[in-house]
């Protein structure tokens, strides 16, 4: 086998070719697409996919002014209370598009 194609082992081990990885990629891109469609762009700078020592993905938020905390702590809230009101007719929950 050339070194090409060689199995990895613990001193040849890329994280970035892990399935850990790309899972923290997957969901900080997800979790990007909803805040920008939140209109917060710029509020999470640090936004990033990391991987630990032990080669578990995390997602880094970073540090956030207290304004975008409570921002992101009403769309939460809200987002809960259309969760647990999806049968209602309450029309707080539908994206208003004008």
């Amino acid at each position: 086998m050339d070194a090409e194609h060689e199995p990895y082992d613990a001193a040849r081990w890329n994280p970035v070719e892990s399935d850990e990885w790309y899972a923290a990629r997957n969901a900080t891109t997800a979790l990007r697409d909803v805040l920008t469609a939140a209109g917060m762009t710029r509020d999470f700078p640090y936004l990033r996919a990391d991987l630990n020592a032990f080669g578990q993905g995390l997602i880094e938020l970073g540090r956030v002014s207290p304004e975008t905390a409570e921002r992101l702590a009403e769309l939460l809230r809200r987002a809960i209370e259309c969760g647990r009101n999806r049968t209602s007719a309450d029309d707080s929950c539908v994206r208003k598009t004008n």
